[in-house]
């Protein structure tokens, strides 16, 4: 299955310097996460390390190596938002999905994930869920979009 995602892309695409991050980004847009057994297809597709590809894919936070929820609840936790109150709302976020940072709600709905900086300094704390940002987010306000993604069956 990876091996005809990666050839194909390739094939469209090229395979030389500089695919790397577009495959990976595919890839994750295609099936959601960049899964382990996948490494070692895009090292050899790509003629690069397997070391490089993993420590691309784990470098950078938007990319997974397993299925999230059906929704991603990211909060940021570089320094402006840690002095705004982000690391209240993770401990809110926990418990109220009954998970921790970069694990998934026994309901399976929400993955939380912790991050640095998601570009919103000048207005921490901030989140972002699924692909939109959300500024200056106060309890209350998580507490209502926690509830929202809950009951998003």
């Amino acid at each position: 299955m990876f091996q005809t995602l990666i050839k194909d892309f390739t094939e469209m695409h090229g395979a030389g310097n500089g695919t790397l991050l577009p495959l990976l980004h595919h890839m994750q847009e295609k099936i959601g996460h960049i899964p382990a057994a996948s490494v070692a297809d895009i090292a050899e597709e790509l003629n690069v390390s397997r070391a490089e590809v993993h420590g691309v894919i784990t470098y950078y936070h938007f990319f997974r190596s397993e299925p999230t929820g059906k929704h991603v609840l990211q909060i940021c936790r570089a320094e402006s938002c840690q002095a705004c109150g982000s690391e209240e709302l993770l401990q809110l976020a926990e418990q109220k999905l009954g998970c921790k940072s970069h694990q998934t709600s026994p309901s399976g709905l929400v993955t939380l994930e912790s991050v640095y900086c998601l570009g919103l300094c000048a207005t921490s704390p901030a989140i972002q869920v699924d692909e939109k940002l959300h500024a200056r987010v106060s309890a209350v306000q998580l507490k209502k979009i926690l509830g929202e993604l809950e009951s998003s069956s």
